[in-house]
């Protein structure tokens, strides 16, 4: 495996956790980009990394991903909150021949349950009795709601159940068309993401639970190496091959 020279883009709990992941693995650390003024005084440090790991906050990840596109650099984006603009960066990514990875989970037990939730959507189409639900509790400083993993898993279930239209956090649920999300913020609470299938007579259940940041990190450490060569937009589809 290539050792890698990587720029880390956000130097926060996320960032931190990575560098010293990436350096027991023995990789190396290009530089760390925590403002506007990093940006203009490491940009001879970014132009010479291999791969840039981004996880900063929503209102800037977009312009994040195209500066890195600007200076040649891959990218690995694990922010959420900003996939909205998927349709323009995946443009841009294009027309500038660039490289994105982004995902809205880098943990592998939650790109599992992405998958059970598909085929668990898929399956349940057939049993009109049951509605889903989606609830997710995240720690009191997770700035996006719902998450973009609850975000995924119901559209998720919307992909493969013709019954759903759309998603709609719990509070504003009008139709049996939406699914419900029900988004929590307590404590210290690294990630908790549950679909319930109800019905007057039971439930059934799938769940992931994060005990640390560490499977976030490990997932995203294992994009940067696979992806950093290639061109193109990947996702963990691509890189577990589900």
């Amino acid at each position: 495996m290539k050792k890698l020279s990587i720029a880390i883009i956000g130097y926060g709990k996320m960032g931190k956790e990575i560098e010293k992941f990436a350096i027991n693995k023995g990789h190396t650390i290009a530089c760390t980009i925590d403002s506007d003024t990093d940006w203009n005084e490491k940009r001879d440090l970014l132009k010479k990394a291999d791969i840039a790991i981004e996880f900063s906050i929503p209102q800037v990840a977009v312009e994040n991903i195209k500066k890195c596109f600007d200076l040649n650099l891959a990218i690995v984006t694990g922010t959420t909150g900003w996939h909205n603009h998927l349709a323009e960066i995946s443009n841009i990514c294009k027309e500038k021949n660039q490289t994105i990875f982004y995902a809205s989970n880098y943990s592998i037990g939650v790109n599992i349950l992405f998958e059970m939730n598909k085929k668990l959507a898929s399956i349940m189409k057939n049993f009109d009795d049951y509605n889903p639900e989606i609830k997710e509790i995240h720690h009191i400083h997770k700035l996006d709601a719902p998450s973009g993993t609850a975000i995924s898993l119901a559209n998720g279930i919307i992909e493969n159940n013709p019954k759903y239209k759309s998603w709609k956090l719990a509070e504003e649920i009008s139709t049996n068309e939406e699914i419900s999300i029900n988004a929590l913020r307590e404590g210290n609470i690294f990630g908790i993401h549950e679909v319930t299938y109800f019905s007057e007579i039971d439930f059934l259940k799938i769940s992931h639970s994060a005990n640390s940041r560490i499977g976030f990190v490990k997932g995203a450490l294992m994009a940067a190496e696979w992806v950093y060569d290639k061109k193109g937009i990947y996702t963990m589809q691509d890189l577990l091959n589900f």
